[in-house]
């Protein structure tokens, strides 16, 4: 690059432009990776004085609030200063870093992709998505590419050509009847319908039960995709105080009388960051509260199947008020999209297919009829106890390598909560993992109300193996031990 290109100003100026070309990844966040990079390089000075937002925001055309989120993810990285009517400044104290050595990217196992584990050259091991890990079983690999095979080649000409009803046709619900069978015994197939995934059925579900402008709640912390379809429909979330058994009940009491939400949204086994399981005392509670006040439960049961010993699901406790969700995407596998819902009664099924037929229209058939086949023979269940077998083996490596107390996890599930020493900030520290290969999602992309705990979620299923999995173990072990100017991290 030209020493007169954006980023390459002489150190004083404040005429500082980020280089943001070439990134695949939001705006914000590029131009705070920029800010970290000149200051490495010696392109911004310690002390020096960033471009105004707006300013900033006219020279590379983009708008205002980017540039403001931006400066704050670099105020979370410990990179910048905000000072009070004088702007935004690079901390003092920082010294150009010297040139970080990737990480080698983690060997893919023999037979597993490296598309699962996100491990290519020149590329992170991304454990920011929350995939389930691959189960040590060539010949369950198998079976699943036979059985693909066997559901393609069994398709009539009339499968492939006409769209099937919202919903689901009834074989595929009797199929998600069946695969709830253990968790909501006696479910009649009229109350259940077939969903393009989880994402698809709170789209749904939010478009039925809340327009425009009206109040959902959830837990303090909670899954983002929740958080994404919410801001789409222009809903207000409000987020309810958690324990370490979850949501607080008392609080939430609070919450219903003082915002009447229309719907509360919840996670209550292997909860998504924090892995909290909900005792059936703290779920009685909670179905009690939203009994009292009048207001409908989404139960997002994505994990439910995956301890061998798991509470009954709120639907079972409060089938009348409950739309209890079952996505496949944890417990067998990412590619199908398919979720089985359960609502409360028939009017109900018919107002989320409607719902359904206005926004997603329908689940794929393809994968609607994989689904099926993989339930109706076992594969899916086979399927089930391959990833939570793999997922307890990675849950001990991690309880053997990391320092003690530092993360919360469950026995079967594959992600883990770390909770950061004092020296840290989260973003010091996903900037330090992510210099060593590996990428993690800190708290912020969870939180529903201005209380960010230091912390990050770790995906154990991403990388391909479990000797990968130690690799990265031993890095987050390491880096625990550390302070960030010992990790050579720019604060």
């Amino acid at each position: 690059m030209d020493d007169k290109a954006p980023g390459k100003t002489e150190l004083g100026k404040t005429e500082w432009v980020p280089d943001i070309e070439d990134r695949s990844k939001p705006v914000y966040l590029a131009i705070a990776d920029a800010i970290g990079d000149d200051i490495r390089a010696g392109r911004l000075a310690p002390g020096q004085r960033l471009p105004p937002q707006r300013t900033l925001a006219e020279r590379i055309g983009i708008d205002f609030t980017t540039v403001s989120r931006a400066y704050g993810e670099a105020r979370a990285r410990g990179l910048v200063d905000a000072r009070v009517g004088q702007g935004t400044f690079v901390r003092p104290g920082v010294r150009p870093s010297p040139v970080v050595t990737m990480a080698p990217p983690l060997p893919a196992a023999s037979g597993h992709s490296t598309a699962h584990s996100g491990s290519a050259a020149g590329s992170l091991m991304d454990m920011t998505m929350n995939q389930p890990p691959l189960p040590d079983s060539p010949a369950l690999l198998q079976r699943l590419r036979q059985s693909m095979a066997e559901v393609v080649s069994g398709l009539a000409l009339p499968d492939l050509l006409h769209y099937p009803e919202a919903g689901g046709p009834r074989e595929e619900r009797a199929a998600g009847a069946q695969w709830l069978r253990d968790r909501l015994p006696n479910l009649p197939v009229e109350r259940v319908l077939v969903t393009p995934g989880t994402q698809g059925a709170l789209l749904a579900l939010l478009t039925t039960l809340a327009r425009p402008g009206d109040t959902v709640c959830t837990e303090a912390l909670t899954y983002p995709g929740f958080r994404a379809v919410a801001a789409q429909l222009g809903l207000r979330v409000v987020g309810v105080p958690m324990d370490a058994d979850g949501i607080d009940p008392d609080a939430l009491r609070a919450v219903l009388a003082q915002h009447r939400p229309k719907a509360l949204y919840c996670i209550p086994t292997f909860h998504n960051p924090t892995t909290a399981t909900m005792p059936p005392d703290r779920r009685a509670a909670v179905v009690a509260a939203a009994r009292d006040h009048g207001v409908p439960i989404i139960e997002d049961d994505i994990y439910g199947t995956l301890p061998e010993d798991s509470p009954p699901p709120l639907a079972a406790l409060a089938p009348e008020i409950t739309f209890h969700i079952a996505g496949l995407a944890k417990c067998v596998s990412p590619m199908l999209r398919v979720a089985y819902v359960a609502v409360p009664d028939a009017r109900q099924a018919l107002r989320v297919s409607a719902a359904q037929r206005g926004t997603t229209l329908m689940a794929s058939p393809l994968a609607a009829g994989i689904a099926r086949r993989w339930v109706e023979d076992g594969t899916a269940a086979a399927i089930r106890d391959g990833i939570r077998a793999e997922a307890v083996e990675r849950r001990a490596l991690a309880e053997s390598l990391l320092p003690p107390g530092s993360a919360i996890t469950k026995r079967e599930a594959f992600h883990l909560w770390l909770s950061l020493p004092e020296s840290w900030t989260r973003g010091e520290f996903a900037a330090h993992l992510r210099a060593r290969g590996i990428a993690a999602v800190t708290a912020d992309a969870f939180a529903t109300t201005p209380d960010v705990p230091q912390a990050l979620r770790v995906c154990l299923g991403a990388p391909a193996t479990r000797e990968d999995t130690r690799q990265v173990l031993h890095v987050l072990a390491e880096a625990l031990d550390l302070i960030p100017a010992a990790a050579g991290v720019v604060i």
